[in-house]
């Protein structure tokens, strides 16, 4: 089978699709055949920065495609699933056209949108999930997403509504105010001295910005970024875990027309390279897909 592999750290240049042995699964695992997977901060610094397994290794965490084989699990052949993988802790990279992973991290695929796109949702939305979490927002609280256009941004503000909360996004450029409002943001803003001091109930941070004086005493500042927490009390950090149950809830959402995926490009796994390069160009609204 092909798969996505890098033997050293670099730009894009050091993505190789390879030919590699296929696996077969063991018990309690699923064999899926790769329809589409997507890119993903992780992916680009797992690449560039001297992190992840031990090489060579093959990238990638998203995955949605069809059931092959199981060795003792209830999934059974030419069902459609999806799944998130934690490629840096297991090795276990999705840019293949083969995978084998453990059962309990499946869960079958939306059926209102193609499975391709369907590769978009695990590992955004499962980060937005649990990070949201954190916030425990309830039902008239202010909410302030940075970086809401972004993939679990944009899933973020999605969901948070749900809860009653006001929303208000800060977006990285004039261009994307629109998108923000079309997810459902209250305020938009590119500017951060455009929003009120000690205003919000809750922060979700998804970029790395300092912006711990906008919140409001005792509320709740929640960051999935590297850079450091700002210095506010109860600020914490939301570190993503593989969870089916949290997958299967998106999976309903977005089969009910309650959640919105957004796709940027397609590229196809020889392309792998063009599409890191035009992820790292910035300011893409939606996600990059692999598709296989």
């Amino acid at each position: 089978m092909r798969a996505v592999r890098i033997d050293r750290h670099g730009g894009p240049d050091v993505l190789t699709v390879e030919e590699i042995p296929d696996p077969a699964p063991a018990p309690g695992e699923v064999l899926v055949r790769t329809a589409a997977s997507s890119l993903n901060p992780v992916d680009h610094k797992t690449r560039a920065q001297h992190i992840g397994p031990a090489l060579p290794a093959t990238l990638g965490w998203d995955l949605a495609g069809t059931v092959v084989a199981t060795h003792g699990t209830p999934f059974r052949p030419g069902e459609q699933v999806i799944a998130m993988s934690a490629q840096i802790a297991t090795g276990r990279g999705t840019w293949s056209e083969l995978v084998t992973l453990p059962a309990h991290l499946l869960t079958h695929a939306p059926t209102t949108i193609p499975l391709t796109d369907a590769a978009a949702l695990p590992l955004a939305g499962v980060t937005a999930v649990q990070a949201l979490e954190k916030t425990a927002l309830t039902d008239g609280d202010r909410l302030l997403v940075i970086g809401a256009t972004g993939a679990v941004g944009g899933i973020a503000v999605q969901l948070a509504l749900r809860t009653g909360a006001t929303v208000d996004a800060l977006v990285s450029r004039p261009a994307h105010h629109t998108e923000a409002r079309a997810l459902g943001a209250a305020h938009v803003t590119h500017t951060l001295t455009d929003l009120p001091p000690t205003a919000y109930d809750a922060v979700l941070d998804t970029a790395g910005l300092d912006a711990g004086h906008l919140l409001a005493p005792g509320g709740r500042y929640v960051s999935i970024a590297d850079e450091p927490l700002p210095d506010v009390p109860g600020a914490v950090k939301s570190y993503v875990q593989e969870n089916s149950d949290h997958l299967a809830d998106l999976v309903a959402l977005v089969d009910k027309g309650a959640l919105r995926l957004r796709i940027a490009a397609r590229h196809p796994l020889d392309e792998v390279r063009a599409a890191h390069e035009r992820f790292e160009a910035g300011g893409v609204l939606g996600k990059i897909l692999l598709t296989f």
